[in-house]
C-alpha cells in the first residue's frame, strides 16, 4: 500500500470513530424509541421478577407492553415472558407459584385474564367477559382470580342520544358516562366460570383485594348514592367471596381508598380522610367492621401513595413524594415510626416486598435516565439495578444534568428550584431560558426523568422549574397555601426564583426567556403573562382561563370550590378575580396555544376563549388543537400526538427565543416529509 492510500485510510478511520463518539441532544422523536418497565411482581419464592417493558409501536401509533422476568439476585438476565405480537400487562403471580395471571386483549377484543405457566408455553385465557376485564388479584389459595369488569346495559342501537339526570356525566379518562357500572367479579382458574359478587346501578366497585384465607373481598366504593353527584365518599367495604351482604370498614366522609389486608387477616390498612380537604392518612380498622379506625402515621404530614403490608404484619411500606424526590418508607404499626428505604435524587415508585426473603423490588428513574428496575434488602444492603432500558441509546445522547436552586420567597417562605444548562453549555456565552410551570396545583417537580426538559437543553435552553406554595411534598399547610388566591403568592413564588436565577447566573439571556405550563400549569402561564411582560414566548398547554365557564363544564363542575371558598354562584367576584381572561388587554407575550379536543378536565372552550381574546388584542398567537386526546395529551396520548406537541413547542421557542424566523411549523415539516 503506497503512502497515499495509508493517509486516506488514516483519515477515514478518524472521522468514523469521532462520529462514533460524538453524542447528540436528546429529540422528540427519541419518545419512539423509549422503554420503560413497570408493574413488578415477585414471585412466592422470591427468586424471580416479572414485570412490564413498555415500548412505542411507531407505524401502527400506539403502546405496547410486554411481560419479562429477571432474577431478583441477579444470577440471571431478563428474558421476555409474553410474546410481542400483542401488549400483555398486570403480570400477577399465582400463590403457589405456577402461574403468571395478566391481562391482555391478544385476540382483538377487550382486555381478558390469561394464564402462562411459570415454565413458559402457550397462554390460556380464562375470562370471557362482555365488556373486559382490569385490576385482577390472585386468591391466596390459587383457586380463583378477583377483577372488574363493567355491568349494565349497553348503549342503545336505536339512539345516540345521551341522556343524564346527574350532574356528573362524564370524566376525563373515559369520556360520557353510560348506564354500566364497574362490579367485582370472581373467575374460577380452573373452569373459567365467572360470578359476579357486587352489583348497584348507582355506584361504581374499584380495588378489589382479597382476604388472606381467600374467604372475603375487600373493595372500595361509594354507597351513598350520590356518586354522581360530585359526592366523593368512598369507602372500604367486605363483601364474603360467595358474595352476599356487606360489611362497612371505614367510617370517614372523606374518601377512603387502598385497602390492605394484614397477614393474620384481622385488620385492614387503608388511605383515608376526615374531609375533602384533608390529606389522605394510613388507617387500620379490624376486618370485621363495626369500630373506629386509626391513623397510623399521623406526624407524617406528606401525601402517601402506594402501600403493601410487609415484615409479617409489623410494618407498612408506602410511596411518597418529598422535597422533589419520591421515594419508599418504611411505618412501624405498633410505634407509627418512619424511616426511608429508598434514597437519592430520584423518583422511586412501583415497588414489592415479599416477606419471607426480606427483598423489596422497585421502579426507579432520574433526571437523566427512564425506569428501570432494581432491587434490595429491605433492611438495608446494596442496590442491585436488575434492567438496563435503553442504555445504546443513552450512550449516543448528551443528557443534561439539573441542579437543585433552594430560594427564599418574598415573605420568607423555603421554595425549591431547579436549573438546567443547555447541553454544551459554555462559559462566556448567553442562552435562552424556559420557565415551566407544574399542574395541580398539588404536584411535585423535581429529579425525575422529564423528556421535555431535556429536548428543551438538547436545542441550547436552559431550564427552570420550581415548586410553588401549592405544590405536594412540603407538607399540607404548604400544600393550601394556594386557596382563595390561586394567582397570588404562588405567581410571586416563581417569579422571585426567575428573578434569583438571573441574579446566581448571568450566563442566562433576560431578554430570551420563555414560560410554559400545562393545566394549572398552562393556568400560571396564561396569568404570568398577564402581570408581566419579560416572557419574550409563551407555550400554554391545556389551561385555563376562565374559571366561571370553566366551572361549569369540566368534569368535575364546580370542583373549584375548595379553592375558591364555595361555588361559582356564592363568589362569583373571586372565580372571575383569579382568571386570566380578565386580565388578557395586558398581554404583550407571543403565545402559543395547545388544547385537546376530547379535554374534559379542562375543556377546550378553555383553550378557544384564550386564543379568541388575544387575537382581539392583536396579540401574536396561534392554536392548535389535537383530535382524539384529552387532557392527559402529554403524558399517555397518541405517540405522534406527544411527539408532535413537543415540536410545536420548540417551534415557538425556537421562532421567539432564537429569534428564527424562518422556523418550521411541525404541520409544515410534516408536508415536506410527505410530499414527492
Amino acid at each position: 500500500m503506497d503512502m497515499r492510500r495509508i493517509l486516506i485510510f488514516f483519515c477515514v478511520v478518524c472521522v468514523t470513530f469521532g462520529q462514533s463518539g460524538n453524542r447528540r441532544g436528546v429529540t422528540a422523536e427519541d419518545y419512539f424509541a423509549f422503554e420503560s418497565a413497570g408493574d413488578p411482581q415477585i414471585s412466592p419464592d422470591g427468586k424471580w421478577v416479572a414485570y412490564t417493558v413498555t415500548s412505542v409501536d411507531q407505524k401502527a401509533n400506539r403502546r405496547v407492553s410486554r411481560i419479562w422476568l429477571t432474577a431478583i439476585d441477579g444470577s440471571h438476565p431478563p428474558v421476555p415472558f409474553t410474546s410481542e405480537s400483542a401488549s400483555s400487562m398486570s403480570p400477577r403471580w399465582s400463590p403457589d407459584g405456577r402461574f403468571v395471571a395478566f391481562l391482555s386483549g391478544r385476540d382483538g377484543g377487550r382486555n381478558q385474564i390469561w394464564l402462562l405457566s411459570r415454565n413458559g408455553g402457550e397462554a390460556r385465557r380464562i375470562s370471557n367477559f362482555e365488556n373486559g376485564a382490569s385490576s385482577i388479584e390472585w386468591s391466596p389459595d390459587s383457586t380463583r382470580i378477583a377483577c372488574l369488569t363493567r355491568t349494565g346495559p349497553p348503549p342503545s342501537k336505536s339512539s345516540d342520544v345521551r341522556h343524564y339526570t346527574h350532574a356528573n356525566y362524564k370524566f376525563n379518562d373515559t369520556g360520557y358516562f353510560d348506564e354500566r357500572r364497574s362490579h367485582v367479579a370472581i373467575v374460577d382458574v380452573k373452569s373459567g366460570a365467572p360470578k359476579q359478587i357486587t352489583d348497584g346501578d348507582d355506584w361504581n366497585d374499584t380495588e378489589p383485594h382479597w382476604s388472606p384465607d381467600s374467604a372475603r373481598v375487600a373493595f372500595v366504593s361509594n354507597r351513598t348514592s350520590k356518586e354522581f353527584d360530585f359526592d366523593h365518599n368512598t369507602d372500604i367495604w367486605v363483601v364474603p367471596a360467595a358474595g352476599g351482604a356487606l360489611t362497612k370498614i371505614s367510617d370517614h366522609e372523606g374518601p377512603d381508598r387502598s385497602p390492605r389486608w394484614s397477614p393474620d387477616g384481622r385488620r385492614i390498612a387503608f388511605l383515608g380522610a376526615v374531609d375533602e380537604e384533608d390529606q389522605p392518612k394510613i388507617y387500620v380498622a379490624p376486618s370485621e367492621g363495626g369500630k373506629p379506625s386509626t391513623v397510623v402515621n399521623k406526624d407524617f404530614d406528606q401525601t402517601v401513595s402506594e402501600m403493601v403490608w410487609a415484615e409479617q404484619g409489623k410494618a407498612i411500606y408506602f410511596g411518597s413524594g418529598v422535597k422533589g424526590e419520591t421515594h419508599v418508607y418504611r411505618l412501624d404499626v405498633a410505634t407509627g415510626q418512619i424511616r426511608p428505604l429508598t434514597s437519592g435524587p430520584r423518583g422511586v415508585h412501583g415497588f414489592a416486598a415479599h416477606d419471607a426473603s426480606g427483598k423489596l423490588v422497585y421502579i426507579a428513574n432520574d433526571f437523566e435516565h427512564l425506569d428501570d428496575l432494581y432491587a434490595r434488602d429491605d433492611a438495608g444492603g446494596p442496590e442491585r439495578q436488575l434492567t438496563h432500558l435503553n442504555a445504546e441509546l443513552w450512550s449516543k445522547l448528551s443528557l443534561a444534568k439539573v441542579e437543585r436552586v433552594p430560594y427564599t420567597a418574598e415573605d420568607g417562605l423555603p421554595i425549591d428550584g431547579f436549573l438546567v444548562k443547555p447541553v454544551g453549555w459554555e462559559p462566556g456565552k448567553k442562552y435562552p431560558m424556559v420557565l415551566s410551570i407544574h399542574g395541580g396545583p398539588a404536584g411535585m417537580y423535581g429529579v425525575d426523568w422529564f423528556h421535555e426538559f431535556q429536548v428543551y437543553a438538547g436545542r441550547g435552553w436552559a431550564v427552570f422549574f420550581c415548586n410553588p406554595r401549592g405544590s405536594t411534598g412540603y407538607g399540607r399547610k404548604f400544600q393550601r397555601a394556594v386557596a382563595l388566591e390561586w394567582g397570588g403568592k404562588a405567581y410571586t413564588d416563581i417569579m422571585t426564583g426567575v428573578e434569583q436565577v438571573l441574579k446566581r447566573n448571568p450566563w442566562i439571556d433576560r431578554d430570551r426567556l420563555g414560560v410554559t405550563g400545562g393545566s394549572y400549569g398552562g393556568f400560571m402561564t396564561n396569568w404570568i403573562i398577564t402581570h408581566t411582560n419579560i416572557f419574550k414566548a409563551a407555550v400554554t398547554l391545556r389551561s385555563i382561563s376562565n374559571f366561571i365557564s370553566d366551572d361549569g363544564t369540566r368534569d368535575g363542575a364546580y370542583g373549584h370550590e375548595r379553592d375558591f371558598g364555595g361555588d361559582i354562584f356564592h363568589n362569583f367576584d373571586l372565580y372571575w378575580k383569579y382568571s386570566p381572561l380578565k386580565y388578557v388587554a395586558n398581554v404583550k407575550t407571543p403565545t402559543l396555544v395547545l388544547h385537546s379536543d376530547n379535554d374534559y378536565r379542562v375543556p377546550i372552550e378553555q383553550g378557544e376563549q384564550w386564543f379568541r381574546a388575544l387575537q382581539h388584542y392583536r396579540v401574536t398567537s396561534e392554536f392548535v388543537m389535537f383530535p382524539r386526546e384529552n387532557h392527559n395529551l402529554t403524558r399517555n396520548g397518541e405517540p405522534k400526538h406527544l411527539v408532535e406537541s413537543l415540536n410545536w413547542q420548540c417551534y415557538w421557542f425556537d421562532r421567539f427565543l432564537n429569534g428564527n424566523e424562518g422556523a418550521k411549523r411541525p404541520t409544515e415539516l410534516a408536508a415536506a416529509s410527505t410530499a414527492p
